[in-house]
Order: C-alpha cells, then structure tokens, then sequence
C-alpha cells in the first residue's frame, strides 16, 4: 500500500544505495543531495523514483560510480570538461561551483561539460548560483524522445532550460522545465500509477495521439513514439517554440564541446546498452560586478509581486511565479514525508536488499 516515508529516512537510502553501488562517501553525498532536492520540490520524476535509473545504468556498466573528471581546456571565464561517463550529479556540483569561482573573478563563468549521464533537476545547479548572490543558468541534452516540428522521427532531447535569480522574498525566482510538453519521467510516474497518458503528449510514428503509457515508454525506448515539444496548439504537432528552444539547448550541450548529439545520445551501440554522453552548460553570473546585489533582488522581488498582484482569471485562488509551487512543497514535504507507490518500495527494496 502506497505511504509517506520521512524525508530523512528517504535521504538515508539513497545514501546506501550509492555507497552500495561503489560511489566514494562524499560523491554519494551530492548524488542524495540532488535527488533529494528533488522530492522536496514536489518533483517526483527526478527524486528517489529516478534512483533505480542510476542503479540499473551502473551495474549494467554503462555509468560509472567513481567520477573521473578530464579538463579539455581552462581558460579565465571559461572551461571544457569530459565527464568519462561518471555520476552526472557530480559533474554538474563541481562544474557550477567551477563557474561560480570563475564569476566571482570575472563577473561571468561558464562550463561546458561532455559523455556525463542524467544530473537530475537543472534547479539543484542554478540554486548554486543563488545562494552566492549570482544568476545560475544551465542547460543539459538527453537521450532523443522529441520530433521536431511536423515530424514523427525523435531526435531531440526534453532538453530542459533553467534559469534561477536572487530576490528579496523567501524564495528566488526559479524557471526549470523541458522543452517538451512533459519529459520521460513523468511518463514513468504515470506507469508507477498506472495512469494513462494524457492525449496532447506525445504522438506515435504515424503522427497519432499515443496515450497507452506502457507502451508509450516501449515505444519512446524504441524510437517509434515521440513527446512533443511545448508551444502545440493540437494534440499531434508540437510547437516551433519549443522545437526552437531545443535545438537551442541541444546545440549549447553539444557544439561547444565538442560532444555527441541527437542520435549518438540513445545509450545503444549495435544493440547493445552503451554510455548516454550528455552534454550539460554551465553559467553563472556575479550580479554584484553589475550592480549591488540587494538592490536586483529588490527590483526581481518587485517584478515578482507586481506578477502575484495582477488581476487573477476566474475561479483562479493565487498567481504563481516560477519557484514558488516548489517552496511551498518543501514545507508541507518536510512534514508528510516523501509519497511512495508500491512499485516504488519494490524497486526501493531490490536496491537495498542486493
């Protein structure tokens, strides 16, 4: 029967099971501080429902536990990492806290990193940044799932943007979202649930709506179903914005370091599973080398009240800003504990229990 598990006790098992796995103490760490992050937004796709990913992924030898790092190059605001195929949550901590050090000398600092694995939610990173009063940005490809516009072939990533500011209210402003209507995880939620998917997510090859979330995630696994891409305006045609901003994301997580794109992100080679080669980007930006920080926080948290304060629509209780769903999730989640499904605790107890 489906509970609640207290967040310490979920943050106690993740830690195990990257201990278990062979990830070094402090790297298993950043792996549960990410993930957990996650479960305390409210994010379900990318908490401890995402753990049995990197446990598959790592003993199928195709992701690496212990994190070896190779700089391509190193310049004054600028760096291009190879992340060999390490824990992907490692990368990204050690990639941003590199762009926040290179900001903090030169008002801008950036990372491009490549063959790195899923990092989890691009918020972790950008909030980073926040917390030394600067702009975190960051962006990451993902294995092909999305048809471009008008298309039924997946090549593109859910490639999701994130974008994280200071202000002066109890929390940043915090944009994190996939360039497609929904990305894979949330698909995987729904099959824990068994749900069914909803029509306007994602289309079959023939350009149909494909709603059968079991065989959604076979089809999109085996590249004869898409997800769409944001901006549609039909239940079988993405959006050119959307389209637009992942080819924005994919070319960022790619073309600068020189990395693997498209195709060469499906995780297979002659049928086999093989490394995924993410790329990430990286950018941090020192507010204070443009103006006094208290002063943008004033103005962003202005901006932002002003947004809450606008006339609501009808039968619509609050207006939103980015960041603020989450914390507010984290308050009542540090109380109820984390929601777990059945399917959850058994794939919970297969780690533990291996």
């Amino acid at each position: 029967m489906s509970k609640y598990l207290p967040v310490n006790d979920v943050y106690q098992i993740m830690l195990q099971v990257f201990g278990d796995l062979g990830v070094p103490a402090e790297e298993a760490k950043i792996c549960a501080d990410v993930l957990i992050a996650s479960d305390l937004s409210g994010i379900e796709s990318h908490g401890i429902g995402r753990l049995k990913m990197y446990y598959d992924r790592i003993k199928l030898g195709i992701q690496k536990p212990e994190t070896k790092i190779d700089i391509i190059s190193d310049r004054r605001a600028t760096a291009v990492w190879d992340g060999n195929h390490g824990m992907g949550h490692v990368i990204g901590h050690r990639a941003m806290k590199t762009a926040i050090a290179k900001a903090k000398e030169y008002g801008m600092g950036s990372v491009a990193v490549r063959n790195s694995t899923h990092y989890g939610i691009c918020g972790y990173y950008a909030r980073m940044a926040i917390k030394e009063n600067m702009i975190g940005i960051t962006f990451s490809n993902a294995r092909p799932s999305v048809a471009p516009l008008f298309g039924v072939t997946p090549l593109l990533g859910t490639n999701p943007i994130c974008f994280g500011a200071p202000t002066d209210m109890e929390y940043p402003f915090l944009y994190d979202a996939a360039t497609s209507i929904t990305q894979r995880g949330k698909i995987e939620v729904l099959a824990r649930e068994k749900r069914e998917t909803p029509a306007g997510w994602a289309i079959d090859n023939e350009g149909k709506p494909h709603t059968e979330t079991d065989k959604l995630l076979e089809d999109l696994k085996a590249g004869t179903a898409s997800l769409l891409a944001i901006g549609g305006e039909s239940e079988i045609s993405g959006g050119h914005k959307g389209y637009g901003l992942a080819t924005m994301v994919e070319i960022l997580c790619a073309a600068l370091q020189n990395g693997s794109y498209m195709e060469g992100l499906k995780g297979f080679e002659e049928g086999k599973p093989a490394p995924y080669r993410l790329g990430h980007y990286f950018l941090a930006i020192d507010i204070a080398s443009f103006i006094d920080p208290a002063i943008f926080r004033k103005i962003t948290g202005d901006i932002l009240r002003k947004l809450k304060a606008s006339a609501r629509a009808k039968d619509q209780e609050m207006i939103y800003i980015a960041g603020e769903k989450e914390y507010l999730n984290e308050q009542r989640i540090r109380k109820e504990g984390v929601y777990i499904t059945d399917k959850l605790e058994e794939n919970i107890k297969e780690m533990v229990g291996d």
